[in-house]
């Protein structure tokens, strides 16, 4: 019986020397979020004629992303853009800005970002996310800084969490050159994604 209860005792007081031994290995690793599309908006504005800002918006935006806030330069960010979703409320602008005039649709369907480095950011809880842009089969370096809006668990028991973040980008970089006299050569991004755990 004595034997017995040495044995527990020890137990006992191995096992709180064991739990933050996992709890240490679990945060080391980032934790991987899938876009939610229905809760992500990517806006762009420029000015028309020098008169007056115009905004418009892409309505199709998949990707994921991994975050770790103990450890930020482990997390990771891709996402890509369908340009066929391009929406302006008007039909006939839409089918221009598909046209080769501006993001040539049937030659480059798809706007994409793939990170290569993330720090974290000038704000608590923000990120600076460095990467790849691809508009037009064109590649730029650009930086982002994101700031997080928020994070928590859904009424479906999921978890979720949400970056916004604006960056500026001259659109004959990216052979974008059409009316270099009417639009603005700046194009402001505007991108709030939400993404949810798992």
């Amino acid at each position: 019986m004595r034997l017995f209860r040495s044995t527990l005792t020890a137990l006992a007081l191995a096992l709180p020397l064991a739990a933050p031994t996992l709890g240490l290995a679990t945060s080391a690793h980032a934790a991987p979020y899938t876009i939610d599309n229905s809760h992500t908006s990517v806006l762009f504005k420029t000015t028309h004629l020098g008169v007056s800002p115009f905004w418009g918006r892409f309505n199709n935006v998949t990707g994921s992303f991994q975050y770790d806030a103990a450890k930020v330069d482990a997390s990771k960010v891709q996402f890509e853009i369908d340009v066929n979703s391009v929406f302006t409320a008007d039909k006939k602008r839409d089918d221009h800005l598909k046209s080769p005039d501006f993001f040539s649709a049937k030659q480059f369907p798809k706007i994409t970002f793939e990170s290569t480095s993330v720090k974290a950011g000038k704000a608590a809880g923000s990120l600076s996310v460095t990467g790849t842009l691809t508009v037009r089969g064109t590649k730029k370096t650009i930086t982002v800084e994101l700031a997080k809006t928020g994070e928590g668990k859904d009424p479906w028991g999921g978890e979720r969490i949400g970056f916004e973040g604006s960056f500026v980008i001259n659109r004959l970089d990216y052979g974008v050159s059409y009316m270099p006299e009417g639009l603005g050569k700046d194009v402001t991004i505007v991108v709030a994604v939400e993404g949810i755990k798992g």
